[in-house]
């Protein structure tokens, strides 16, 4: 366990210290308008080799994977440092993508290779702890080593980590012999993978780089479906398919799956659009603006830790999910009516709390739900909808939060025009445009400086654009963060309709689907053992 938690932190440390460094590293090599494109190329990359490597994982052991997933991650971390052009680090930033969704996937299953359900649970609790550790210490750790040293060493710093990981699980994890009667499925992988790049590109590049309607989405979204349908036709006649879809006809995984991704979706939320809250309306620096969010990984720490024990203990795992969603959807709410960081901050401590509830239950419950040759390609699922959720998730809000925007400045300008005739001349109107860009609030030196240079009878006029600005982002904000507790009341009811199987223990060496079938009177369902059964 030392191994995999060692292997997780490792991935997911490097993920987080970069967040906050990379506007500046991406400007120092010149490619801001490419930005975008390090964040989605990491994001296309780890989702496809996390559920692709599921199902190999199943065929060939997680062990291997572990040690591959690792050597990729170190050389894409190696390989970012070296980068001289936006490009370079854009393809880097690709390969440990792949690294970083096989670690993160394998990770997880490997926990339910070595643990009965129930012992499983502490530990899969532990395994959200790290996560939100390195939540907590990465983007403070990463403002401070890009404002201190050089750049390249945000991606070098954890690299004996790495080293560290990959000897303990070369020499400590158990091997698990290959089973040869399982067969890779190429053409599924292969459609599976045209599916879910398409569709994740639709949804980022929407509202931002194109319309909605416009030919290049819609383009999207059509390859998108025309690729699923392919892959069902392929999967339903396969032997051994990469996405079983006999895993969605069983309830417990599939309203697992879907209450993740709503999960998903509203925490991206509240992390991506609360700076822009605390920054932009409330004019805090981006330096403190992270102790704003702070709170809400350590109270997720906590809890998470401490529902891994007793979901162990009772064996239940309902009551957290419905706990963790109803104090997730008041934090949000919380969030959508805040007019103050105090009252920021209270929310993401609830939130976080509900975090630390929900967080460790749904993939231990689609796990329980399934044999234990299936134990790859659920967790790979639910990572798959939590990744997915996560994206859709930020590009459906944003997409909100723009349109909001743009209705609130368009009756802001009106209301300053008719206050201000020379706020309705077009000269004046395009000195005044920059003022008119949100994210020029979250650029608190930035204005001061534009607002200077002005003329001294327009510095007024910016002033008041700026406070108009501020309170239709709030407005906007007010509506996304309304959303998002939407989204998260409808996961609250899909798991009140959850079917809960008590968490099996070691002393039960059946898989959860066996022993509910057996009860139900259903014929038995046979699986090659895991690591603990022999």
């Amino acid at each position: 366990m030392l191994a995999i938690m060692s292997a997780m932190f490792f991935a997911a440390i490097n993920q987080t210290i970069v967040s906050t460094a990379m506007p500046r590293i991406a400007s120092l090599l010149n490619g801001m308008d490419l930005y975008t494109w390090v964040i989605i190329i990491y994001m296309l990359t780890s989702t496809i080799s996390t559920v692709l490597v599921g199902k190999l994982s199943d065929i060939y052991g997680r062990k291997p994977f572990l040690l591959v997933g690792i050597i990729f991650f170190m050389i894409g971390a190696f390989l970012c440092g070296t980068s001289t052009t936006i490009e370079q680090m854009i393809f880097y930033r690709g390969v440990q993508g792949v690294g970083g969704g096989i670690i993160m996937a394998t990770a997880i299953t490997a926990v339910g290779d070595l643990f009965a359900p129930r012992e499983r649970a502490k530990w899969t609790g532990m395994m959200m702890a790290i996560f939100g550790f390195s939540s907590v210490l990465g983007p403070t750790l990463g403002g401070w080593m890009v404002d201190h040293m050089n750049w390249e060493w945000i991606f070098w710093a954890f690299l004996p980590v790495g080293f560290i990981a990959f000897a303990m699980i070369w020499r400590l994890f158990p091997k698990t012999a290959r089973n040869y009667d399982e067969k890779v499925d190429y053409w599924g992988s292969l459609f599976l993978t045209t599916a879910i790049v398409p569709l994740l590109l639709a949804f980022t590049w929407a509202g931002t780089k194109y319309d909605w309607g416009s030919s290049q989405i819609i383009g999207l979204f059509a390859a998108s479906l025309a690729s699923l349908i392919v892959f069902v036709l392929v999967e339903r006649k396969v032997k051994s398919p990469v996405l079983p879809l006999s895993l969605f006809s069983n309830q417990v995984v599939t309203i697992s799956n879907v209450a993740g991704f709503l999960m998903s979706a509203g925490m991206m939320g509240a992390l991506i659009y609360l700076p822009f809250f605390v920054q932009g309306v409330e004019g805090i620096s981006p330096t403190y603006s992270g102790y704003v969010t702070m709170p809400m990984s350590i109270s997720m720490i906590i809890l998470s830790a401490m529902t891994g024990r007793w979901m162990a203990r009772s064996g239940k795992y309902k009551r957290f999910a419905l706990l963790g969603m109803t104090i997730m959807t008041i934090g949000m709410v919380i969030m959508a009516y805040m007019d103050n960081i105090p009252v920021a901050v209270a929310s993401m401590i609830v939130f976080g709390i509900g975090l630390g509830f929900g967080m460790p239950v749904f993939t231990l419950a689609a796990q329980n739900a399934v044999p234990a040759s299936e134990l790859g390609v659920v967790t790979a699922s639910s990572q798959l909808f939590r990744n997915m959720g996560g994206t859709i998730g930020i590009a459906v809000m944003g997409s909100i939060m723009m349109s909001r925007m743009t209705h609130n400045i368009s009756a802001a300008m009106s209301k300053l025009g008719g206050d201000s005739p020379a706020a309705a001349d077009p000269e004046v109107l395009q000195q005044l445009k920059p003022f008119m860009d949100p994210q020029l609030l979250t650029n608190k030196p930035e204005l001061e400086r534009l607002t200077a240079a002005l003329p001294e009878q327009l510095q007024n006029v910016a002033i008041q654009l700026t406070a108009l600005v501020r309170n239709a982002l709030s407005d906007a904000l007010t509506t996304v963060f309304l959303t998002g507790s939407g989204l998260l009341a409808i996961a609250l009811i899909l798991v009140a309709f959850i079917r809960e199987i008590p968490l099996r223990s070691a002393a039960d060496p059946r898989p959860a689907a066996e022993s509910e079938s057996t009860r139900e009177g259903g014929a038995a369902v046979t699986s090659r053992p895991s690591i603990n059964e022999g």
